[in-house]
């Protein structure tokens, strides 16, 4: 998903921050500041023999600024943006260089045979902090968002290679070190203290993570810079612990704790990394399994669609033949009974249009506009239904009892869908009787007002509906009958309720079934009829 600019507006390079982030990124910056508070007093008290959790911390930084490092090259991968892969580089050289920083800090690795000189130390840790400022400095001041900043070509062959530069430019730096301890300028008078010329090191990092902060503070801000600024906040306060509360002495109590605010400006970029990827990653999961029933649910309505054809046709193409058949039957008497073979060729063009209308009917019932809705006296629908089930009725040996009410029964509907309904309703009736031998075979028609709604019975003395299954006749693809499709129902109750009514099943007595609809008597009201 990209805006109209090709960009990515979720990801963490260009969704702004919430009100909730920026809480949390003032809270973090208001408790690190407490944590000064706390240790200012106590910054220049030295803790001898503290030098054996440097590995540890070490261990924990490397692994924190790798896993950031990956995390934002993965994100480089997407974004395709200069800023973030130099963002990525210098997380990936910082980590790298905090183990040479420690396997050559004095009196930790000596029983192991590691004993370099004493400046190599330092000049790790100047370029690894000056390294790092400046290249938060230059991701603040890079043109993000602009043609200029994507980066194109084969994403795994430039990450490659930007991995491979930083492995070999760290293994350069440390070799210069190493080789060049004598040579290059002396940051230490002994293992402990510093000489006079480290003091340009942190006065230059303050001066990067000041213009770091401003450039981010002045420039749109994005919930990747947001961090970038705590980050940037919590090294100031670090330099501030071991340059000057703590007097540069190393394992002091100001140099430990300042230890500890590196470590947690570095911790911080990965977990909002973690977060954001979390977050991301439930978002796509949602995302697919919404698309996932959404194309479910297209195939589902294209089914139903398709069972509801086949199923509301099945009537009509059903009457036709056998008025066909009814048809050839008067003709090939000895003397041709012209006048029946008419009659049925007549019920099989009358039932050709009802085919024809009923999937005017069904493509409607798919249609939001409601214009079709007209004054129908619900009387007169059901007696041309009655009239053309009579045929069929009179075949399977059912009769057809209606109890219309005098007057005419008015409603606002669709004719054809209205029609559909009740058709539907009596086409069940009559076959519900198809197994009835030791009682009359009646299908019963009703309908009068009540209570400013027309209602519409259709009972039968068929074997009822079990009451396990009351809950279901109106479920799509659920059928009593072996050859059902289950649509009619599921098909007619939408059409009811579409139109302001209600459609419900209830026992016979002694027997069957009975079906009740209501419709809202009368022309509708301008909000139904703008359903």
């Amino acid at each position: 998903m990209t805006d109209a600019t090709g960009r990515h507006p979720f990801l963490l390079t260009t969704a702004a921050p919430n009100r909730r982030q920026r809480r949390l990124a003032w809270g973090i910056l208001a408790a690190l500041a407490c944590a000064l508070l706390v240790a200012a007093p106590f910054a220049r008290l030295i803790l001898p023999g503290t030098e054996i959790v440097i590995p540890a911390y070490a261990a924990a930084a490397f692994l924190v600024e790798i896993l950031t490092s990956a995390l934002l090259f993965a994100l480089f991968s997407v974004d395709r943006s200069r800023s973030v892969l130099l963002l990525a580089t210098g997380y990936l050289l910082s980590g790298l260089l905090v183990l040479p920083w420690a396997l050559t800090f004095p009196g930790v690795f000596t029983p192991l045979g590691l004993d370099p000189d004493i400046q190599v130390t330092p000049l790790i840790a100047a370029v690894r902090r000056l390294g790092f400022a400046g290249i938060i400095l230059a991701y603040a001041l890079a043109k993000k968002g602009r043609p200029g900043d994507r980066i194109r070509g084969p994403v795994g062959r430039v990450i490659a290679g930007r991995v491979a530069l930083v492995l070999a430019g760290a293994a350069g730096i440390v070799l210069l070190a190493v080789l060049g301890a004598g040579r290059l300028p002396a940051f230490m008078q002994d293992a402990r203290n510093v000489t006079p010329l480290w003091s340009v090191v942190p006065a230059a990092s303050v001066a990067l993570y000041s213009a770091g902060l401003a450039a981010l503070w002045t420039r749109s801000r994005s919930t990747l810079d947001l961090w970038l600024m705590v980050v940037l906040g919590t090294l100031l306060i670090e330099i501030l612990l071991i340059s000057y509360l703590g007097g540069a002495t190393r394992l002091s109590v100001g140099w430990w704790a300042g230890r500890f605010f590196g470590l947690a400006s570095a911790s911080v970029v990965l977990l909002v990394l973690l977060s954001e990827t979390t977050t991301l990653l439930a978002r796509l999961a949602r995302s697919v399994r919404s698309e996932r029933l959404a194309r479910e649910s297209r195939l589902t309505a294209m089914e139903a669609l398709s069972a509801s054809i086949a199923h509301e046709i099945n009537q009509p193409l059903a009457s036709m033949v056998t008025s066909a058949s009814a048809g050839l039957r008067w003709l090939d008497k000895d003397v041709p009974r012209v006048g029946e073979a008419r009659s049925a060729l007549e019920r099989v063009v009358r039932d050709g249009h009802r085919a024809r209308d009923t999937v005017d009917g069904i493509r409607n019932l798919f249609r939001t506009d409601t214009r079709e809705r007209v004054p129908v006296d619900l009387n007169r629908l059901i007696e041309g239904i009655v009239r053309r089930s009579e045929e069929e009725t009179r075949l399977g040996q059912v009769s057809i009892e209606t109890r219309l009410q005098q007057s005419p029964l008015p409603v606002t509907a669709n004719p054809l869908q209205m029609e559909q309904v009740v058709s539907n309703l009596v086409a069940n009736a009559v076959d519900a009787l198809s197994t009835v031998t030791d009682r009359p075979r009646i299908v019963r028609v009703t309908t009068r007002s009540q209570g400013g709604s027309a209602l519409v019975t259709v009972e039968d003395t068929g074997p009822g509906i079990a009451a396990d299954i009351r809950d279901r006749i109106f479920d799509p693809f659920f059928s009593t009958k072996p050859e059902g499709m289950g649509m009619g129902l599921m098909f007619s109750r939408s059409i009811v309720e579409d139109h302001g009514g209600r459609l419900w099943a209830s026992d016979n007595r002694p027997s069957g079934a009975v079906f009740h609809f209501t419709l809202p008597s009368g022309p509708a009201s301008g909000a139904e009829a703008g359903r």
